[in-house]
């Protein structure tokens, strides 16, 4: 029997978000708190923080995004590397790749005493690069954004937004961990597979 590791992560997610919605003073001790962190506590966070969400709008936005392009990339590894180590890679690409995400909010945020984030974000940044640099000739859209445009054009135009939005700030939005989790994501596909920098590269 063939279990998508993508499925048991989605699975995992809600039912530890659902369980942070109920009991938000449990899910307290699990957010990424970088000024703790720098101070010697909660280090855990950084664990921890990509398996709560805020309510269940940020839950399915974030679920939907690994569902769709999870999906695209663990099938590839799958057919590319065969079960067992595609499922591996693709799990070691999530989980690290939330932890990833916690490195420039980090440097940022580490003097900010009120500083608080959580959620899957980052990991599926990761995730969503890594499909992008893995197949830069598919189609991808966002919901404000319904015409399909390639990979290879939505990867630089999302990271610029990213980073705009990060510079202006104010947003609620951890765009700095989406950067980490991002820039994880294409790292890691080029560790694995150098020669698809020349094939992302070739489309322009």
């Amino acid at each position: 029997m063939v279990i998508s590791v993508v499925y048991l992560l989605i699975l995992l997610v809600t039912l530890i978000s659902y369980e942070g919605f109920r009991r938000q003073y449990w899910r307290e001790e699990y957010l990424f708190n970088p000024y703790a962190i720098s101070n010697g506590q909660k280090s855990l966070g950084v664990f921890s923080h990509f398996w709560f969400h805020a309510d269940w709008q940020h839950l399915i936005f974030n679920m939907l995004s690994l569902f769709m392009l999870g999906s695209v990339l663990e099938s590839f590894w799958i057919r590319d590397f065969g079960y067992a180590e595609g499922s591996i890679l693709f799990l070691i690409l999530y989980l690290f790749g939330g932890v990833a995400s916690t490195i420039l909010p980090f440097f940022r945020h580490r003097y900010d005493p009120n500083y608080r984030s959580l959620g899957a974000s980052g990991a599926v940044s990761a995730v969503v690069f890594a499909a992008i640099m893995w197949y830069p000739k598919m189609q991808l859209g966002l919901l404000f954004f319904p015409i399909p445009i390639p990979a290879y054009i939505f990867g630089p135009l999302y990271l610029a937004f990213e980073y705009y939005a990060m510079r202006r700030g104010n947003t609620q939005i951890a765009n700095d961990g989406h950067i980490s989790g991002a820039l994880f994501g294409i790292l890691f596909v080029l560790l694995l597979e150098p020669s698809k920098l020349g094939e992302f590269l070739n489309n322009f």
